[in-house]
């Protein structure tokens, strides 16, 4: 399970800035990466694994600012629903759908930013995750949020 967590956070470093969003995709959908994973992702490492937790740390890039150079709000709900997400996969099953995200945030360019996803508990297809995003030089929380998706089950068979 640690491999494929690793593998679906940690997005290929290539950097393609020549306009060829649509060869890229097409690439990246071969993969069973999008475009989009690989641009909103590219940068977070997985720092550390374990049954209903996930640490990663992630350096805020000009590309996911806003005009304020805050880490722009979607760029954090992302954060939050791929990491809290990635938490519940199950091998070999679609992703869980998130139902819920509730956040508060707010984080700067260039902040390094530790990003850690707990599992909060899990009822029947019906799981939650607390997803917290820190500065990681002072602690302080940028964001937090908790994230409620609803999935199937591994079979039994």
């Amino acid at each position: 399970m640690e491999k494929k967590i690793l593998e679906y956070l940690q997005p290929s470093d290539e950097v393609n800035d020549g306009g060829e969003a649509e060869r890229l995709e097409e690439e990246f959908s071969r993969e069973g990466r999008s475009f989009y994973e690989v641009f909103s992702l590219r940068g977070i490492r997985v720092n550390r694994v374990d049954p209903g937790f996930i640490s990663c740390s992630f350096k805020v890039p000009l590309r996911l600012t806003d005009t304020d150079r805050n880490l722009a709000n979607g760029a954090t709900a992302n954060l939050v629903d791929e990491v809290g997400g990635a938490l519940v996969q199950i091998e070999g099953l679609p992703p869980c759908v998130c139902v819920d995200m509730s956040i508060a945030f707010l984080s700067k360019l260039g902040e390094e930013l530790e990003v850690t996803s707990r599992l909060l508990g899990e009822r029947g297809r019906y799981k939650g995750t607390l997803v917290v995003v820190r500065n990681q030089r002072t602690g302080e929380v940028i964001a937090e949020g908790r994230h409620s998706l609803f999935g199937r089950q591994a079979s039994k068979l």
